[in-house]
């Protein structure tokens, strides 16, 4: 199990680079699009935290 999970990691690793070295502005956008998810999921979980405590 262990093993697979460094397979999966180096195959990830892996493509993340092709993708960058292969189409910069397409992996921007991307990786633009991935903290905009990760900053509406933390706003998220902020306005119900408030909301639980009022």
């Amino acid at each position: 199990m262990a093993q697979a999970r460094k397979i999966a990691v180096y195959v990830l690793v892996v493509f993340v680079l092709y993708t960058i070295i292969t189409s910069p502005d397409r992996a921007g956008d991307l990786v633009k699009i991935g903290f905009e998810g990760v900053s509406s999921a933390a706003k998220g979980v902020g306005e119900f935290m408030t909301q639980l405590v009022s």
